[in-house]
């Protein structure tokens, strides 16, 4: 989890085929509605996450009852999104957290991606940074992020 720019999506690719669990990408499950509105800057509420949300744990809890692993790349930023996501399932989040500035670079050196900058500074606004988290620093290299989630969730 983490706001715009983080690196949720390489990094969960990553880890996912370290792994060999598959990868899923929340963006995929937002309505047209819900793109069009964050590619003219304008940020999301909580009547427009909510579907989109519970759109999410319903696929997750299907493929987990298939006995599928996933990784799952969502920003994922209140804790009530959170407990959306996790209700009735096993979950570990991982926080890639990072500076403005950072994310922000990130985001200048973008394409074809429907968010834009400017929903960045609202990203941040609505961030609750989860106490229940593995917390990584996003400025690692992408390598070293996923080295270090294992680290945590496969202990030596």
């Amino acid at each position: 989890m983490g706001v715009e720019g983080s690196g949720k999506t390489t990094v969960g690719k990553l880890l996912a085929r370290d792994l060999e669990w598959r990868f899923v990408d929340a963006d995929d499950f937002h309505s047209a509605s819900n793109k069009e509105k964050m590619s003219r800057g304008v940020p999301l509420d909580d009547a427009d996450r909510v579907p989109w949300l519970l759109a999410i744990h319903d696929f997750m809890e299907s493929r987990v009852e298939d006995g599928q692993h996933l990784v799952l790349a969502c920003s994922a930023l209140k804790q009530s999104y959170r407990e959306h996501l996790r209700k009735g399932l096993e979950m570990k989040v991982v926080y890639l957290k990072g500076s403005f500035e950072l994310f922000y670079s990130r985001l200048q050196e973008r394409q074809a991606h429907f968010a834009r900058e400017s929903l960045l500074a609202s990203q941040f606004e609505s961030l609750e940074e989860p106490a229940d988290a593995i917390a990584i620093d996003a400025a690692f290299p992408e390598a070293e992020i996923v080295k270090q989630i294992k680290s945590v969730l496969h202990p030596s």
